[in-house]
């Protein structure tokens, strides 16, 4: 017998014709700890997903599959790892997606194509910057002469760049290359003036209570999302795989939507991330989308991306046209039944989509989530349980003015003329509210 090296791994064939037999690596290189990325990575490897969806019949009647997954922190050591042929897959935020598919192109062997999303939030938070808890600074602007830690070519790190840009900051404000648990462990010890980062990091020290945000991404109104590349030589040698492991991506997602609540339990089992936070972002309602299918708003959003990154960093140019790919994705839609186009027009706006929601929530330690039509009613419970010695994870509640989920401990909250409490991001809009209703800015609800 003789072994032949191929793109896709190590192929045996038999001498004799009888057959075929061959090994096909499938190597994803994901980001765990990234909400957004969830769906292309932790959760199809903890309930071996692929292994259900990888073609079986036909020419890979035969086959074998080395699944193997690679966790990252962040996208771009997940570039390098594909450059250096060393996974199919990548999974990562819309800045790293972008220099993905430019530094490929730039090198000419080969490339890489755009063939799903894993999950978005079409205001654009989950990037954030935050200061320590105990800082002054209120605004970007108070920031001047100091620093912002980032992770460099993270998605945070590209809505960073612009908006210092949009703001004139960009000469005032000098930016730092670190990590997310480096910048997360120098917020909570003070060593830091701001750190900036991608989902769910700002939540995260919301949630432990060593950061306070002073820039949420939806500020810059710029979407903020997650998807897979897959290197085009492995595409077009096995599209069948390629398929399959897109199939699994929307079973993965069905899975988060199906029961947020055991998602997050899940996942923060699988991770380490705080169930109270994952279940902010993959609750109806919550900061995160799930659906894959690659949106016109998407695409738009990343040229732009790429020409501010162009001007800022010299990233390589990026034929669009051939980059983006949603054969894979049109296809594992239409396998369940849904019309992708129908499925492309649907964008979910947090205002007018959680409008309809109960407007607040308290996660009982045994009893779990309890919904309350005002924040009020939920304000209440909450009083309650603490005198029945009944233990609170948290509270959650929806920002007045975009809609989006918050933190109840992270809110501002007012209590307006009619005795009704509001819950805002910003303390701006909490005082500018506050001024124009005749209400009062009140205590947080302390979870």
């Amino acid at each position: 017998m003789k072994l032949f090296r191929v793109a896709a791994g190590m192929v045996a064939l038999s001498l004799s014709g009888v057959g075929v037999a061959q090994t096909i690596d499938v190597r994803i290189g994901h980001q765990s700890t990234v909400t957004n990325t969830v769906s292309g990575g932790i959760v199809l490897e903890k309930l071996e997903l692929l292994q259900k969806h990888l073609p079986k019949d036909g020419k890979y009647a035969d086959t074998d599959y080395n699944i193997s997954y690679s966790d990252y922190t962040s996208g771009p050591p997940i570039t390098n790892q594909m450059i250096a042929g060393r996974l199919e897959f990548g999974v990562m935020g819309d800045y790293p997606l972008i220099t993905n598919g430019a530094a490929f192109q730039k090198a000419g062997k080969t490339e890489t194509r755009l063939i799903a999303i894993t999950g978005y939030n079409l205001k654009g938070t989950g990037n954030g910057i935050v200061v320590p808890i105990d800082s002054p600074v209120q605004s970007l602007e108070e920031l001047k002469g100091k620093q912002i830690s980032t992770p460099f070519g993270s998605a945070a790190w590209g809505m960073t760049l612009q908006v210092l840009a949009d703001k004139g900051l960009s000469e005032s404000i000098q930016l730092r290359d670190q990590g997310p648990p480096v910048g997360v462990a120098n917020i909570a010890g003070g060593r830091i003036d701001a750190h900036a980062d991608f989902t769910p990091w700002s939540e995260v020290m919301e949630f432990r209570g060593t950061g306070r945000k002073i820039f949420d991404g939806s500020e810059a109104d710029i979407p903020t999302f997650h998807g897979t590349v897959v290197r085009k030589e492995f595409a077009d040698e096995h599209p069948e795989v390629v398929q399959g492991v897109i199939n699994a991506t929307l079973e993965a997602q069905a899975w988060i939507q199906e029961d947020p609540m055991r998602a997050a339990m899940k996942v923060s089992e699988w991770t380490g991330i705080e169930k109270e936070v994952l279940y902010l972002y993959l609750s109806n309602g919550g900061i995160t989308t799930q659906d894959a299918s690659i949106k016109p708003q998407w695409v738009a959003s990343l040229k732009e991306s790429h020409a501010l990154l162009q001007r800022e960093r010299n990233v390589p140019d990026l034929d669009f046209e051939r980059w983006v790919d949603d054969q894979f994705v049109r296809k594992a839609y239409e396998k369940n039944g849904v019309d992708y186009d129908e499925q492309v027009a649907e964008v979910v706006t947090p205002k007018a989509n959680n409008a309809d929601l109960a407007q607040a929530e308290i996660w009982f330690k045994d009893e779990g989530v309890s919904e309350y039509d005002t924040i009020a009613a939920m304000f209440e419970a909450r009083k309650k349980a603490e005198a029945d010695g009944k233990e609170i994870n948290a509270t959650y509640v929806y920002d007045h003015s975009t809609g989006l989920k918050l933190f109840g401990k992270a809110a501002f909250m007012v209590e307006n003329s009619g005795g009704n409490l509001v819950a805002f991001m910003k303390k701006a809009d909490a005082d500018t509210y506050a001024s124009t209703n005749g209400g009062s800015l009140i205590a947080g609800l302390g979870q």
